[in-house]
């Protein structure tokens, strides 16, 4: 779980010639707090990646919350993880490819920590130094449309479903937009309930949006033919 979302909370690193000085404490989304040693050369101390304190089933919020980890919060970041992942893979195929639209990926990525973080930060038990470290902006939304647009402009009508098809990339897109669409379902009741920015559940909704677009342009770009939906006789 640590690998979702890392908020860093008075946390100062200094590279200087290969020496790294890691200064006070960082606080996970999750709300699990680990004191670093501050590190300079010829110090081998090395933070460990577990903490053991999840081991009994419950984890915590950015806010110190400790819940059981099936609860709706850590249910949407697991999804939002999956997710992340689902493009990165995707990304490496339509790097493979040579397309040039692999920064939005990027972007898309580092975006989704941030909806992790504001997810994690459940308004009920926020302070406001939590809900301004969090807040999630309506520019990414903004970014999507952008992009939505100007791949369409290239892309003939859609005038039949489609299946899940054109190609390697396309079909990892397609496998990231499913995900998308889980993702956003669990994240709606943390949204409705006021507990998560609305912006959040907006950019998860346009994001599937723009996955199934660059799909379809992957594979017009690829040359590959997109299967038509065709009612079994």
């Amino acid at each position: 779980m640590v690998s979702m979302i890392t908020k860093t909370s008075h946390l100062r690193c200094i590279l200087r010639t290969g020496t790294c000085l890691t200064l006070n404490w960082t606080k996970t989304s999750f709300g699990s707090e680990r004191r670093y040693a501050s590190k300079s050369e010829g110090d081998s101390r090395t933070p460990k990646i577990y903490t053991k304190t999840g081991d009994k089933g419950f984890s915590s919020t950015y806010t110190g919350e400790r819940r059981p980890k099936e609860d709706h919060v850590f249910e949407a970041l697991g999804t939002t993880d999956e997710l992340s992942s689902a493009i990165g893979l995707a990304r490496e195929f339509c790097i493979d490819k040579g397309h040039t639209f692999t920064d939005q990926l990027d972007k898309i990525q580092c975006v989704l920590q941030d909806v992790g973080s504001n997810i994690a930060t459940p308004r009920s038990s926020a302070r406001e130094s939590h809900i301004k470290k969090t807040k999630f902006s309506s520019q990414p939304v903004i970014d999507l449309e952008s992009w939505i647009d100007a791949f369409t402009e290239e892309l003939p009508p859609l005038t039949n479903f489609i299946l899940p098809s054109g190609g390697k990339s396309s079909a990892a897109l397609h496998i990231a937009r499913a995900v998308c669409r889980r993702a956003e379902r669990s994240v709606s009741p943390i949204v409705r309930s006021g507990e998560a920015d609305p912006d959040v559940a907006t950019f998860l909704n346009r994001l599937s949006d723009y996955l199934f677009t660059v799909a379809r342009y992957t594979a017009m770009k690829e040359g590959n033919k997109e299967t038509i939906y065709k009612r079994p006789e």
